[in-house]
């Protein structure tokens, strides 16, 4: 693979101190957490795959372990890229804490995906045959706090003279449905690309790594449900983040990753602000 050795340099020694890891937020019994929420950045982070935990009342939703720690449950590495990034930029991080499978925040309530039924190889026997109230049970637990801790983070950010910038982070498998994917990188839009076009113009110059527009999905997945519903209706610039998991399976890479993604979110935003005349 190829890496530039000396991403992210500036962020290195500032002097910051460490945010909360996973374990240390377990005793809250919070569906959803915000991480450094006081953080003065122009930017707010979600994390909408952050966990594979499943509360208690659920069970295992009728699945092995091997399904339960895959990328079908949550976005493997993500959550640590998203952390030490909240790090690095001194920005507020809304991550989701329960698994994807039981409801995923990236999705709207009448998305067959929301709760799903099967994902990828895997049956789902836990989501079989949910009742219009069990349904809608989940959306008001998992969900909506979700929903509301992110619009909070954002609107708190909001002045007539500043708009934060809402970027999403997620991560993919290396490999679905047998196929392999070269894609390292992915950097997601729907509609409104100015932060994305940004971002992709500073990542593929410098960053090393094989980056592509809207791979491995796109509008037509139907991934853009956070962005569509918090930064577009508020004129934000925004842009989802995937990254192969496989480049961020441990602690190193991941602190990696941050630092790169910290360096170029920071020029891309310069770039925005330049064009806007800020």
């Amino acid at each position: 693979m190829r890496r530039n050795d000396r991403i992210g340099e500036q962020f290195q020694g500032t002097g910051v101190k460490p945010l909360v890891k996973q374990d240390e937020t377990e005793a809250s019994g919070s569906v959803v957490e915000t991480i450094n929420a006081e953080g003065s950045a122009g930017f707010v982070l979600a994390c909408e795959h952050a966990s594979r935990a499943i509360p208690p009342e659920y069970g295992d939703l009728g699945l092995g372990e091997e399904a339960l720690s895959s990328h079908i449950a949550w976005d493997p590495g993500a959550r640590a890229v998203a952390v030490e990034l909240a790090r690095l930029l001194d920005a507020p991080l809304v991550a989701q804490r329960v698994s994807r499978l039981v409801y995923d925040c990236n999705r709207p309530m009448e998305a067959p995906d929301a709760m799903p039924v099967r994902s990828e190889l895997y049956m789902v026997p836990g989501n079989m045959g949910l009742t219009e109230e069990e349904r809608a049970a989940r959306v008001a637990q998992f969900y909506r706090p979700f929903e509301k801790a992110l619009a909070a983070s954002l609107d708190s950010r909001t002045t007539a003279r500043r708009l934060p910038m809402l970027v999403t982070i997620h991560s993919f498998t290396p490999v679905y449905n047998g196929v392999h994917r070269d894609v390292e990188i992915g950097v997601l839009h729907d509609r409104d690309s100015r932060l994305a076009d940004a971002l992709l113009a500073s990542l593929m110059t410098g960053a090393g790594f094989e980056v592509r527009r809207n791979e491995p999905y796109g509008p037509e997945h139907g991934v853009m449900h956070t962005l569509v519903t918090h930064a577009l209706p508020r004129g934000l610039h925004n842009v989802m983040i995937e990254v192969r998991n496989d480049l961020i399976a441990d602690e190193v890479q991941q602190a990696r990753l941050a630092r790169l993604l910290a360096e170029h979110l920071t020029l891309a935003k310069a770039s925005v602000e330049r064009s806007l005349g800020v």
